[in-house]
């Protein structure tokens, strides 16, 4: 059974408290694509006026989450097996959107890529790989 886009934030939400802290929306979700984000808040700023680094991560790490919860349901056992981030230019003072795409979903692990963006004209700002392993 998949998960539409509220069903999956409501899900990531009861579970993962520290989303309800970066207030991490889901926008859209279908079969191994996820599009969501993270308001522009002042108590996430880093020196400097920007996102901070474990924000942007968690949204990453989130969003990858999303897109396995809207292919295969309620797996809430799956957790993040590797998480690697470049961290491409400084975010605009803007939400922050992250597209996650599962690139292939096995029997024990799902891998995945996360295009994080910013500003109005949704520029690059950090390229997400990561895994989840995946309940038997």
């Amino acid at each position: 059974m998949t998960l539409n886009a509220i069903e999956v934030e409501m899900l990531i939400r009861e579970g993962v408290p520290m989303a309800v802290d970066i207030d991490f929306r889901v926008d859209v979700v279908r079969d191994g694509f996820a599009r969501a984000r993270v308001p522009f808040a002042s108590h996430l700023v880093r020196p400097g006026g920007t996102l901070s680094g474990p924000v942007q991560m968690a949204l990453a790490d989130a969003s990858m989450y999303a897109a396995i919860l809207a292919s295969l349901g309620r797996v809430e056992m799956a957790v993040t097996s590797n998480l690697n981030i470049n961290f491409l230019q400084k975010p605009a003072a803007a939400d922050l959107v992250a597209e996650a795409v599962v690139l292939r979903m096995g029997r024990r692990l799902a891998f995945c890529e996360v295009r994080l963006l910013s500003g109005s004209d949704e520029k690059l700002v950090a390229h997400v790989t990561g895994s989840y392993a995946l309940p038997a």
